[in-house]
C-alpha cells in the first residue's frame, strides 16, 4: 500500500489506527486514531484524496500522450530487457564483488533496473 488512490489511503491510514498509532495531516489539520476522525475531517480527507487520485490519473495520462508523441516522431526508445543469459553474468559479476554501478553499465542498464532481479543485495 502507497496511497495512491482513495480506497488505497483509507485502507493505510485504517491500517495505521488499526495498531493504535494515530495519523496526522499536519498542513490540513487532519487525525485519524484508532476512534476514528471526526465527521469533518472524514470529508477532508475524503476530499483530498480523491483530487490527489485524480491529479496523479492526469499526470499518467499526461505522460502517455508525451510518449505515443515521442514514439510517433520517433525519438522514445526503450532500453532492451536483460535476456536470462545476461541476468545469470550479472549475478555471477556481483557474487564475484564486482561494484552494481559497474555491472549495470557493463549491460547498459539502469542499476536500478537490475534491483528486481535480486542482484542489488548488500
Amino acid at each position: 500500500m502507497d496511497g495512491r488512490d482513495t480506497r488505497d489511503l483509507y485502507n493505510l491510514v485504517e491500517e495505521i489506527a488499526q495498531k493504535g498509532a494515530a495519523v496526522g495531516f499536519v498542513s490540513e489539520r487532519i487525525t485519524v486514531d484508532c476512534h476514528g476522525a471526526s465527521p469533518l475531517d472524514s470529508l477532508m480527507l475524503g476530499i483530498l484524496a480523491a483530487f490527489a487520485e485524480f491529479e496523479r490519473r492526469r499526470i499518467k495520462e499526461r505522460q502517455a500522450e508525451g510518449i505515443a508523441i515521442a514514439k510517433a516522431s520517433g525519438k522514445y526508445a526503450q532500453t532492451p530487457k536483460l535476456s536470462a543469459d545476461d541476468v545469470e553474468q550479472a549475478r555471477a559479476m556481483v557474487d564475484m564483488g564486482i561494484p552494481k554501478t559497474e555491472v549495470a553499465a557493463r549491460f547498459k542498464a539502469a542499476r536500478r533496473s537490475i534491483q528486481p532481479l535480486g542482484l542489488l543485495h548488500e
